[in-house]
Protein backbone atom coordinates (compact mmCIF):
# COMPACT_ATOMS: atom_id res chain seq x y z
CA UNK A 1 0.00 0.00 0.00
CA UNK A 2 1.71 3.01 -0.81
CA UNK A 3 2.12 5.66 1.70
CA UNK A 4 -0.08 9.35 2.03
CA UNK A 5 2.08 12.48 0.61
CA UNK A 6 3.97 14.23 3.46
CA UNK A 7 1.25 16.64 5.02
CA UNK A 8 2.31 20.43 5.25
CA UNK A 9 0.67 20.97 7.87
CA UNK A 10 -0.41 18.72 11.23
CA UNK A 11 -4.14 20.11 12.69
CA UNK A 12 -4.53 18.27 16.46
CA UNK A 13 -7.70 18.28 17.59
CA UNK A 14 -11.00 17.75 15.34
CA UNK A 15 -13.22 19.54 17.14
CA UNK A 16 -15.16 22.83 15.64
CA UNK A 17 -11.66 25.23 15.71
CA UNK A 18 -9.53 22.48 14.52
CA UNK A 19 -12.28 21.18 11.64
CA UNK A 20 -12.49 25.18 10.69
CA UNK A 21 -8.48 25.51 10.53
CA UNK A 22 -8.34 21.98 8.37
CA UNK A 23 -10.74 23.55 5.74
CA UNK A 24 -9.46 26.91 5.42
CA UNK A 25 -5.74 25.32 5.12
CA UNK A 26 -7.24 22.76 2.30
CA UNK A 27 -8.82 25.69 0.61
CA UNK A 28 -5.79 27.55 0.26
CA UNK A 29 -4.31 23.80 -1.14
CA UNK A 30 -2.31 22.65 1.62
CA UNK A 31 -2.26 19.35 2.43
CA UNK A 32 -3.41 18.60 5.89
CA UNK A 33 -3.26 15.45 8.20
CA UNK A 34 -5.72 15.95 11.24
CA UNK A 35 -5.63 13.87 13.87
CA UNK A 36 -8.56 13.62 16.30
CA UNK A 37 -8.31 11.50 20.17
CA UNK A 38 -11.81 10.38 20.03
CA UNK A 39 -14.22 8.76 17.56
CA UNK A 40 -15.51 11.69 15.03
CA UNK A 41 -18.29 13.82 16.38
CA UNK A 42 -16.89 12.60 20.06
CA UNK A 43 -18.88 14.43 22.95
CA UNK A 44 -16.33 14.26 25.22
CA UNK A 45 -14.50 17.61 24.56
CA UNK A 46 -16.41 21.65 24.02
CA UNK A 47 -17.92 21.20 20.58
CA UNK A 48 -20.59 18.49 21.07
CA UNK A 49 -24.00 19.59 21.05
CA UNK A 50 -26.61 20.29 18.13
CA UNK A 51 -26.63 24.13 18.90
CA UNK A 52 -24.63 27.27 20.33
CA UNK A 53 -25.36 31.00 20.37
CA UNK A 54 -24.11 33.22 17.72
CA UNK A 55 -24.52 36.61 19.04
CA UNK A 56 -22.82 40.36 18.57
CA UNK A 57 -23.68 41.20 22.05
CA UNK A 58 -20.40 42.33 23.37
CA UNK A 59 -19.07 45.22 25.11
CA UNK A 60 -16.05 44.82 23.70
CA UNK A 61 -15.72 46.98 20.05
CA UNK A 62 -13.01 44.35 19.13
CA UNK A 63 -14.94 41.19 19.71
CA UNK A 64 -18.37 42.94 17.94
CA UNK A 65 -16.15 43.38 15.17
CA UNK A 66 -14.95 40.28 14.87
CA UNK A 67 -18.48 38.79 15.08
CA UNK A 68 -18.98 40.65 11.57
CA UNK A 69 -16.47 39.25 10.28
CA UNK A 70 -17.38 35.51 11.31
CA UNK A 71 -20.99 36.52 10.03
CA UNK A 72 -19.59 37.14 6.30
CA UNK A 73 -18.44 33.53 6.67
CA UNK A 74 -20.93 31.59 8.09
CA UNK A 75 -23.02 32.93 5.26
CA UNK A 76 -20.43 32.01 2.99
CA UNK A 77 -19.76 28.39 4.27
CA UNK A 78 -23.75 28.20 4.45
CA UNK A 79 -24.10 29.24 0.49
CA UNK A 80 -21.43 26.66 -0.19
CA UNK A 81 -23.49 23.78 1.07
CA UNK A 82 -26.23 25.03 0.29
CA UNK A 83 -28.56 25.21 3.91
CA UNK A 84 -28.95 27.21 6.64
CA UNK A 85 -26.04 26.93 9.70
CA UNK A 86 -26.78 29.94 11.58
CA UNK A 87 -30.66 29.66 12.13
CA UNK A 88 -32.08 33.77 12.53
CA UNK A 89 -33.84 33.69 16.01
CA UNK A 90 -32.32 37.16 17.33
CA UNK A 91 -30.82 37.61 20.77
CA UNK A 92 -32.01 39.29 23.63
CA UNK A 93 -29.64 40.52 27.12
CA UNK A 94 -31.22 41.37 29.91
CA UNK A 95 -30.20 42.52 33.66
CA UNK A 96 -26.97 44.56 34.99
CA UNK A 97 -27.68 48.08 33.42
CA UNK A 98 -23.85 49.08 32.98
CA UNK A 99 -23.48 45.85 31.28
CA UNK A 100 -26.34 46.07 28.87
CA UNK A 101 -25.63 49.42 28.18
CA UNK A 102 -22.48 49.07 27.46
CA UNK A 103 -23.45 46.25 25.09
CA UNK A 104 -25.78 48.57 23.85
CA UNK A 105 -23.52 51.31 23.05
CA UNK A 106 -20.61 48.98 21.17
CA UNK A 107 -23.94 47.56 18.64
CA UNK A 108 -24.39 51.17 17.92
CA UNK A 109 -20.65 52.56 17.55
CA UNK A 110 -20.58 49.17 14.79
CA UNK A 111 -23.97 50.05 13.25
CA UNK A 112 -25.48 46.68 14.49
CA UNK A 113 -29.45 47.29 14.73
CA UNK A 114 -30.43 46.92 18.09
CA UNK A 115 -33.70 47.75 20.33
CA UNK A 116 -34.13 48.52 24.20
CA UNK A 117 -37.09 47.20 26.01
CA UNK A 118 -38.58 47.81 29.30
CA UNK A 119 -38.68 44.27 31.14
CA UNK A 120 -42.37 44.36 30.23
CA UNK A 121 -42.14 45.01 26.95
CA UNK A 122 -39.71 41.83 26.68
CA UNK A 123 -42.08 39.99 28.40
CA UNK A 124 -44.57 40.38 26.49
CA UNK A 125 -42.99 39.54 23.31
CA UNK A 126 -41.30 36.52 24.54
CA UNK A 127 -43.49 35.00 27.31
CA UNK A 128 -40.70 31.99 27.94
CA UNK A 129 -38.51 34.47 29.94
CA UNK A 130 -38.60 36.65 33.26
CA UNK A 131 -36.69 39.80 32.34
CA UNK A 132 -34.78 42.44 34.95
CA UNK A 133 -33.02 45.39 34.18
CA UNK A 134 -32.05 47.09 31.03
CA UNK A 135 -33.60 44.59 28.22
CA UNK A 136 -31.81 44.75 24.64
CA UNK A 137 -32.15 42.77 21.97
CA UNK A 138 -30.71 42.25 17.79
CA UNK A 139 -31.50 40.40 14.94
CA UNK A 140 -28.36 39.45 13.56
CA UNK A 141 -28.16 36.65 16.57
CA UNK A 142 -29.23 33.35 15.95
CA UNK A 143 -28.53 29.26 16.76
CA UNK A 144 -25.83 27.71 15.22
CA UNK A 145 -26.84 24.00 14.44
CA UNK A 146 -22.70 23.02 16.16
CA UNK A 147 -22.81 19.26 15.00
CA UNK A 148 -23.83 19.66 11.44
CA UNK A 149 -21.15 22.53 11.30
CA UNK A 150 -18.57 20.16 12.14
CA UNK A 151 -19.37 17.83 9.78
CA UNK A 152 -19.50 20.33 6.94
CA UNK A 153 -16.09 21.48 7.98
CA UNK A 154 -14.72 17.56 7.90
CA UNK A 155 -16.40 16.75 4.84
CA UNK A 156 -15.51 20.19 3.13
CA UNK A 157 -11.58 19.53 3.72
CA UNK A 158 -12.18 16.10 2.56
CA UNK A 159 -13.57 16.95 -0.51
CA UNK A 160 -10.70 19.11 -1.87
CA UNK A 161 -8.28 15.73 -1.94
CA UNK A 162 -6.04 17.45 0.48
CA UNK A 163 -6.92 16.21 4.03
CA UNK A 164 -6.15 13.17 5.39
CA UNK A 165 -8.55 12.28 8.59
CA UNK A 166 -7.34 10.07 11.36
CA UNK A 167 -9.62 9.75 14.66
CA UNK A 168 -9.52 7.35 17.31
CA UNK A 169 -5.41 8.52 17.19
CA UNK A 170 -4.07 10.08 20.34
CA UNK A 171 -0.45 12.57 19.93
CA UNK A 172 1.55 10.57 22.12
CA UNK A 173 4.76 13.03 21.47
CA UNK A 174 5.67 16.22 20.14
CA UNK A 175 9.30 16.38 19.43
CA UNK A 176 11.05 20.01 18.78
CA UNK A 177 13.94 19.56 16.06
CA UNK A 178 14.12 23.77 15.78
CA UNK A 179 12.75 24.28 11.98
CA UNK A 180 10.15 21.37 12.24
CA UNK A 181 8.47 18.69 15.06
CA UNK A 182 8.07 15.32 15.02
CA UNK A 183 4.18 14.35 15.62
CA UNK A 184 4.36 10.80 17.18
CA UNK A 185 1.02 9.10 17.08
CA UNK A 186 -0.85 5.88 18.68
CA UNK A 187 -1.03 4.65 15.72
CA UNK A 188 2.78 4.12 16.03
CA UNK A 189 3.28 6.93 12.64
CA UNK A 190 5.76 9.70 13.34
CA UNK A 191 4.81 12.59 11.01
CA UNK A 192 7.90 14.73 11.00
CA UNK A 193 6.39 18.41 9.62
CA UNK A 194 7.43 21.81 9.93
CA UNK A 195 3.80 23.52 11.07
CA UNK A 196 1.73 22.24 13.90
CA UNK A 197 -1.51 23.28 14.44
CA UNK A 198 -2.84 22.26 17.82
CA UNK A 199 -6.33 23.50 18.25
CA UNK A 200 -6.95 20.95 21.41
CA UNK A 201 -8.33 23.50 23.44
CA UNK A 202 -8.60 21.72 26.85
CA UNK A 203 -5.71 19.35 26.60
CA UNK A 204 -3.06 22.48 25.37
CA UNK A 205 -1.44 22.72 28.88
CA UNK A 206 -0.68 19.22 28.91
CA UNK A 207 0.10 18.87 25.28
CA UNK A 208 1.73 21.67 24.16
CA UNK A 209 3.41 24.20 28.06
CA UNK A 210 6.65 21.89 27.86
CA UNK A 211 7.39 22.29 23.95
CA UNK A 212 6.30 26.36 24.48
CA UNK A 213 9.05 26.18 27.45
CA UNK A 214 11.52 24.91 25.74
CA UNK A 215 11.25 27.57 23.21
CA UNK A 216 11.69 30.36 25.58
CA UNK A 217 7.25 30.79 25.61
CA UNK A 218 4.70 30.64 27.90
CA UNK A 219 1.03 29.51 28.15
CA UNK A 220 -1.07 31.29 29.92
CA UNK A 221 -2.57 29.68 33.20
CA UNK A 222 -6.38 28.02 31.03
CA UNK A 223 -8.43 26.84 33.33
CA UNK A 224 -10.78 23.52 31.95
CA UNK A 225 -13.89 22.81 33.97
CA UNK A 226 -16.96 20.23 33.87
CA UNK A 227 -19.57 22.36 32.79
CA UNK A 228 -23.28 20.69 33.54
CA UNK A 229 -25.84 23.38 31.67
CA UNK A 230 -29.71 21.39 30.77
CA UNK A 231 -31.92 20.76 28.55
CA UNK A 232 -35.58 21.81 29.89
CA UNK A 233 -38.65 21.10 28.04
CA UNK A 234 -40.57 23.66 26.49
CA UNK A 235 -44.18 24.78 26.66
CA UNK A 236 -44.28 27.23 23.93
CA UNK A 237 -43.78 27.15 20.08
CA UNK A 238 -40.14 26.85 18.31
CA UNK A 239 -40.79 30.42 17.17
CA UNK A 240 -40.95 31.48 20.83
CA UNK A 241 -37.34 31.23 21.56
CA UNK A 242 -34.61 33.42 21.13
CA UNK A 243 -31.16 33.30 22.51
CA UNK A 244 -30.74 34.71 26.22
CA UNK A 245 -28.19 36.14 28.70
CA UNK A 246 -29.04 37.11 31.67
CA UNK A 247 -26.27 39.17 33.24
CA UNK A 248 -27.40 38.75 36.96
CA UNK A 249 -25.92 40.23 40.13
CA UNK A 250 -24.57 36.39 40.84
CA UNK A 251 -23.38 34.47 38.17
CA UNK A 252 -24.63 35.32 34.12
CA UNK A 253 -26.92 32.60 32.81
CA UNK A 254 -27.33 31.83 28.71
CA UNK A 255 -30.20 29.80 27.00
CA UNK A 256 -31.39 29.23 23.57
CA UNK A 257 -33.61 26.33 22.04
CA UNK A 258 -32.23 23.22 20.82
CA UNK A 259 -34.99 21.76 18.57
CA UNK A 260 -36.11 18.31 19.79
CA UNK A 261 -34.58 18.27 23.07
CA UNK A 262 -35.80 21.62 24.70
CA UNK A 263 -34.25 24.49 25.97
CA UNK A 264 -30.77 24.31 26.90
CA UNK A 265 -29.99 27.07 29.97
CA UNK A 266 -26.73 27.22 31.96
CA UNK A 267 -24.43 29.28 34.44
CA UNK A 268 -21.41 30.59 32.01
CA UNK A 269 -18.20 28.96 33.51
CA UNK A 270 -19.23 28.18 37.05
CA UNK A 271 -17.69 24.29 37.04
CA UNK A 272 -15.55 22.42 38.70
CA UNK A 273 -12.06 21.75 37.59
CA UNK A 274 -11.20 18.96 36.17
CA UNK A 275 -8.21 16.37 34.11
CA UNK A 276 -10.23 16.10 30.74
CA UNK A 277 -9.03 12.87 30.44
CA UNK A 278 -10.51 12.05 33.70
CA UNK A 279 -13.85 13.01 34.12
CA UNK A 280 -16.87 11.72 35.70
CA UNK A 281 -19.81 13.48 33.65
CA UNK A 282 -21.82 13.79 36.56
CA UNK A 283 -23.30 17.04 37.79
CA UNK A 284 -22.41 18.41 40.89
CA UNK A 285 -26.34 18.16 42.61
CA UNK A 286 -26.24 21.39 44.36
CA UNK A 287 -25.34 23.43 41.16
CA UNK A 288 -28.18 20.94 39.73
CA UNK A 289 -30.62 22.24 42.19
CA UNK A 290 -29.54 26.17 41.60
CA UNK A 291 -30.07 25.55 38.22
CA UNK A 292 -33.40 24.34 38.53
CA UNK A 293 -34.34 26.94 40.83
CA UNK A 294 -32.99 29.96 38.44
CA UNK A 295 -35.13 28.10 35.60
CA UNK A 296 -38.23 27.93 37.87
CA UNK A 297 -38.03 31.75 38.77
CA UNK A 298 -36.35 33.24 34.99
CA UNK A 299 -37.60 31.02 32.55
CA UNK A 300 -41.66 30.54 32.59
CA UNK A 301 -41.36 28.44 29.17
CA UNK A 302 -40.41 25.78 30.53
CA UNK A 303 -40.83 22.59 32.96
CA UNK A 304 -38.15 23.40 35.59
CA UNK A 305 -38.92 20.20 36.80
CA UNK A 306 -37.52 17.85 33.76
CA UNK A 307 -33.96 19.03 33.06
CA UNK A 308 -31.56 16.59 30.90
CA UNK A 309 -28.43 17.28 32.16
CA UNK A 310 -25.49 17.85 29.79
CA UNK A 311 -21.46 17.71 30.45
CA UNK A 312 -19.20 19.87 28.58
CA UNK A 313 -15.63 21.59 28.94
CA UNK A 314 -14.65 25.28 29.38
CA UNK A 315 -11.03 26.35 28.70
CA UNK A 316 -11.05 29.71 30.18
CA UNK A 317 -8.15 32.31 30.16
CA UNK A 318 -7.41 34.27 32.60
CA UNK A 319 -8.87 37.30 30.64
CA UNK A 320 -11.60 35.23 28.87
CA UNK A 321 -9.44 36.44 25.50
CA UNK A 322 -8.98 33.36 23.32
CA UNK A 323 -5.16 32.41 22.69
CA UNK A 324 -4.19 32.11 19.26
CA UNK A 325 -0.38 32.43 18.32
CA UNK A 326 2.29 30.38 16.85
CA UNK A 327 5.60 29.81 18.10
CA UNK A 328 8.31 27.88 15.65
CA UNK A 329 6.77 25.91 13.92
CA UNK A 330 4.07 25.11 16.37
CA UNK A 331 0.56 27.01 15.98
CA UNK A 332 -1.60 27.01 19.58
CA UNK A 333 -5.69 27.31 19.94
CA UNK A 334 -6.86 27.57 23.12
CA UNK A 335 -8.53 29.29 25.76
CA UNK A 336 -12.00 30.02 24.26
CA UNK A 337 -13.45 30.31 27.62
CA UNK A 338 -17.09 29.27 26.24
CA UNK A 339 -17.76 31.75 23.53
CA UNK A 340 -15.66 30.44 21.01
CA UNK A 341 -17.92 28.51 18.50
CA UNK A 342 -19.78 31.58 17.33
CA UNK A 343 -16.16 32.28 15.93
CA UNK A 344 -15.05 28.99 13.97
CA UNK A 345 -14.94 30.16 10.64
CA UNK A 346 -13.22 32.74 11.34
CA UNK A 347 -10.65 31.27 13.94
CA UNK A 348 -10.28 28.38 11.38
CA UNK A 349 -8.61 31.42 8.59
CA UNK A 350 -6.95 32.90 11.94
CA UNK A 351 -5.36 29.56 12.34
CA UNK A 352 -4.57 28.63 8.73
CA UNK A 353 -2.93 32.46 8.65
CA UNK A 354 -0.98 31.27 10.97
CA UNK A 355 0.28 28.51 9.91
CA UNK A 356 1.44 29.64 6.60
CA UNK A 357 3.19 32.40 8.18
CA UNK A 358 1.31 35.73 8.96
CA UNK A 359 1.66 37.99 11.65
CA UNK A 360 -0.78 37.18 14.93
CA UNK A 361 -3.56 39.23 16.01
CA UNK A 362 -2.02 40.78 18.87
CA UNK A 363 -4.74 40.60 21.56
CA UNK A 364 -4.77 36.52 21.26
CA UNK A 365 -0.59 36.25 21.14
CA UNK A 366 0.82 34.16 24.16
CA UNK A 367 2.26 35.67 27.37
CA UNK A 368 6.06 36.21 27.41
CA UNK A 369 7.30 33.90 29.47
CA UNK A 370 7.58 35.73 33.10
CA UNK A 371 3.88 37.01 32.64
CA UNK A 372 2.99 33.17 32.32
CA UNK A 373 4.59 32.10 35.13
CA UNK A 374 2.60 35.11 37.09
CA UNK A 375 -0.60 33.85 36.01
CA UNK A 376 0.00 30.34 36.88
CA UNK A 377 0.97 31.22 40.57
Amino acid sequence: MASSPTPRTVVIGAGVVGAAAAYALTARGERVLLVEQHARGHHLGSSHGATRIFRQGYADAEYVALTTRALRLWEQLGGIVGEELVVRTGAVDHGRPEVVDAIAAALAAAGIPHESLTPEAAAARWPGIAFEGHVLTHATAGRIRSERTIEVLLTLAERTGLAELRFDTRVTGLDDHGDDVTVTLSDGTAVRTASVVAAVGSWAPTLVRDLLAGRGAGLPAVRVTQEQPAHFPSHLPDAAWPSFVHWADGDDVYGLLTPGEGVKVGFHGTGPVVDPDHRDFVPVAAEAERLQAYVARWVPGVDATRPTFISCLYDTSPDEDFVIDRVGPLTVATGFSGHGFKFAPLLGEMLADLATGRAPHPRFALPAPESAASLAR
